[in-house]
This record gives structure tokens, C-alpha cells and sequence, in this order.
């Protein structure tokens, strides 16, 4: 029962009196706490906290207050903010619902930006003022606002799991003094059909046929590294997607497309034609990978492409010393973040745009879940609207003057009234 014990004395049993007990009066009056506010926890373990001397009714406001909280189920336990930010996010990040790769970047990002700085803080201590100073720190470490968001938005939806849990009363990251680092919105520029054959002709010839499948069917670099030759239909002329390679915790494993997304791409006859070459030049290599994690079930196939050694292709070991080297020898910058091989991807997205195809086909070509992200990465290279628009307004004027020039020629050839 909840209830503020008086601890200027305590209870003990009376040598006078067996059976009965007397009040004795506590040393500690005057040096510590005298009262305790006591109350069962959600989880029937005891909740107290100790006050001084002459705050009795301090005490009894606070527990009344703990009582409302829990009726209006608001109620956070006050031993829960002692867990530190590090404890915690062990836990969160170990049962997060995401593919391995991805709690691997994760697990990367904390380790070296968010737990140095804040690990050892208990959850309920994180204020805005300690995020706007760790925000401080990363800026004056020359962090990108692009990566600064990234390391803002995964910890934000760590201390909004801590709420979640009852375990903070609100998330530091929601306060109106925090703002969020917005990353500069960068148009995408695609590569020009040149500076796509150059790169793909300064490629080891074993590698060229990547290209065509990046620029000409729109596949991502793992995608492209994890298509199987029975994944091609020659007859119907069609590409289906099914999985890709990818690396997780230093091992080459086999997985679904991103967003696990399966999809079927029209096969061009030129692509069609590079493939066929590519097959009938190099023996295809059966490859065995775990599925999905490194602990996964094995998977074997017959892939299109693999490295010189004929094991699946680590995209590390490709972009180092195979693509950045194509880059550079065709005179193309080749910094960390810059002309990787997904802006082929790019250029595939630039030509079907140009040539009118629709964005819901783009952008399930590309694999993209929803049209409107499709939009708003290539609007600016649809066709000019202006000129759709004059041409379109045009052509109705054009189509009334017909039928006023028809109605007047019928008018005309129409025998007078008797």
C-alpha cells in the first residue's frame, strides 16, 4: 500500500514488554532522510524515494503524483532513467526488426559517434541541451549535415523506444530547441551516354557486362553481382530480380532484393546481345552462399558474373580495384561518395524518362516502393513541361478552327429553304 513512512524513529521490539514493541529514535535524525514515500511498482517490486526533514507534504505530492501518472498511464518508473544510453541500446539494436547489413551499419554508427559521447549517460539524464552539445561535437569533427542526420534520426528512434517502454517521460530530440540537420538536396546528374561506354570499355572485359546491366536494365551493383543465369528469359525477353549479394559482418551472403522486392525488367535486344556475348566468352561460375546472415542456409547458383577467381563479388573489393581504377584512367572524379556504379542506375532512369516512359514504371524497373520517391528524385528530368503545354493548348485551337472552317463548308454546300 503507498503510503510515507516517518523514519525519525524505528520500530523495535520492547525487552520490557515481550510481544510488544516500542519507537526508538533514529540516529540518523538530523544527517539523513526522514521521510520515505513508498509505493508497489507495475512490476510488485517496492518504489521509494527519501526526503528531508520539514518536506512531509513535498512527499505526499509526490506520491499522489506517481498514483495520477499511473491511473492517467503516463506513469514512468523512476528507476527505469537509470539505465544508461549504452545498456540500453544494446538491447534495442540487437531486437530490432532489420536485415543484418543494416543493424551492422547501425551497430558501426553507435560504436564510433553516439555511445563516446553519450554511452555512459543514464537515458532519463539525455536532455536537448545534451543533444544540441553532442550535435556541437560531431559538427566541429567536420560530420557531413547528411551523415549528422543519419546519426540524429537513428538515435532519436532509440530514445523514442525508451518512451515507448515507459523507461523516459519524453524524447530529448522532440524539444523545440533541437533542429534536426537537413541535408542540402542534391539534383541527380546523369552520367552522358560517352562517359558511360569509356568507363565500361576501361573495365577488365570480364566486368563490362556490368555496365549493361546497371545502365541498360537498371539493376543495383548487388543485384548485378547476384543475377543468375536462369534468371534471364532470352525467349520472352525478360530479367527477373531475385536476389542480391551482398556482405554482413564480413561475409558474402545471398538475400532478397532491397525492400525485398522481386521484379520483372524488359530485356533490350542490345542488352540481350551483351549478355549472350558474356555467356558464351566466360564459363559461369556455381556459387554457394549462406541466405540472408552469415549463419544462414546455404543457397547455390549459377551466376552471370563473378570475381577473377570465380567466387561471388565483394563490392568493397570491386569498387577499389576495379571501378575507381576505370574512373580514374578515363579521366572521371573518383572520390568515396562520388561516380559510384550506382549512378548507372541513374543514366537508365535519365533515358527512359526522356523517351516518355511513365514514372510507375520507372519506377518499378528500379525497384523503388513507391512512385512518389521516383518522382521526386527525377522530376527534373522529365521532358520540359512548357513546351508539352504550348503544344497541347495549340493543338485544341487548332482542332476548333477545323470544325469552325467544317461548320462553315457544310453551311455553305447546304441547299437554300424553298
Amino acid at each position: 500500500m503507498a503510503h510515507v513512512q516517518d523514519r525519525w524513529f524505528r520500530v523495535e521490539p520492547d525487552p520490557e514488554r515481550p510481544g510488544k514493541t516500542k519507537r526508538v529514535p533514529t540516529s540518523r535524525h538530523g544527517q539523513g532522510h526522514r521521510y520515505k514515500a513508498r509505493f508497489e511498482g507495475p512490476d510488485g517490486n517496492e518504489i521509494s524515494k527519501s526526503f528531508p526533514d520539514g518536506q512531509l507534504k513535498i512527499a505526499k505530492d509526490w506520491l499522489a503524483k506517481q498514483q495520477v501518472d499511473r491511473a492517467l498511464g503516463i506513469f514512468v518508473d523512476p528507476r527505469a532513467g537509470k539505465i544508461t544510453v549504452r545498456s540500453f541500446a544494446t538491447r534495442w539494436l540487437a531486437d530490432l526488426d532489420v536485415d543484418e547489413m543494416s543493424r551492422e551499419h547501425l551497430e558501426m554508427r553507435f560504436r564510433s559517434r553516439i555511445l563516446p559521447h553519450l554511452g555512459d549517460l543514464q537515458l532519463a539524464a539525455v536532455t536537448p541541451s545534451t543533444v544540441r552539445g553532442w550535435d556541437r561535437q560531431l559538427r566541429e569533427a567536420g560530420m557531413s549535415d547528411r551523415y549528422r542526420h543519419t546519426l540524429f534520426t537513428n538515435l532519436s528512434a532509440l530514445f523514442t523506444a525508451a518512451h515507448d517502454d515507459g523507461l523516459i517521460a519524453k524524447n530529448p530530440f522532440g524539444g523545440k530547441s533541437v533542429r534536426k540537420p537537413r541535408p542540402a538536396k542534391e539534383k541527380v546528374v546523369p552520367w552522358p551516354a560517352k562517359q558511360v561506354w569509356d568507363v565500361q570499355a576501361a573495365l577488365p572485359e570480364r566486368f563490362r557486362v556490368l555496365v549493361d546491366l546497371a545502365a541498360g536494365l537498371g539493376l543495383r551493383q548487388g543485384e548485378c553481382f547476384g543475377l543468375a543465369v536462369d534468371d534471364i528469359d532470352f525467349l520472352r525477353g525478360v530479367v527477373t530480380v531475385r536476389r542480391q549479394v551482398k556482405t554482413v559482418r564480413n561475409t558474402r551472403v545471398f538475400a532478397l532484393p532491397k525492400y525485398d522486392k522481386i521484379r520483372e525488367i524488359p530485356l533490350p535486344e542490345p542488352v540481350k546481345l551483351a549478355v549472350a556475348a558474356h555467356l558464351r566468352r566466360f564459363t559461369q561460375d556455381t556459387i554457394a552462399l549462406p541466405w540472408d546472415v552469415p549463419t544462414g542456409k546455404e543457397a547455390r547458383h549459377t551466376l552471370v558474373v563473378t570475381s577473377m577467381w570465380h567466387h561471388a563479388i565483394a563490392a568493397n573489393d570491386f569498387n577499389r580495384d576495379y571501378w575507381k581504377k576505370a574512373l580514374k584512367a578515363v579521366g572521371v572524379p573518383h572520390g568515396r561518395y562520388e561516380n559510384g556504379m550506382h549512378d548507372l542506375r541513374h543514366f537508365f532512369a535519365s533515358v527512359l524518362l526522356d523517351h516518355g516512359v511513365s514514372i510507375k514504371a520507372v519506377a518499378e524497373w528500379l525497384g523503388h516502393t513507391d512512385p512518389a520517391f521516383t518522382l521526386a528524385t527525377y522530376t527534373h528530368l522529365m521532358p520540359d513541361s512548357d513546351g508539352q503545354t504550348k503544344a497541347a493548348i495549340a493543338g485544341v485551337y487548332e482542332r476548333r478552327a477545323r470544325d469552325d472552317e467544317q461548320s462553315a463548308d457544310e453551311a455553305h454546300d447546304r441547299p437554300a429553304d424553298v
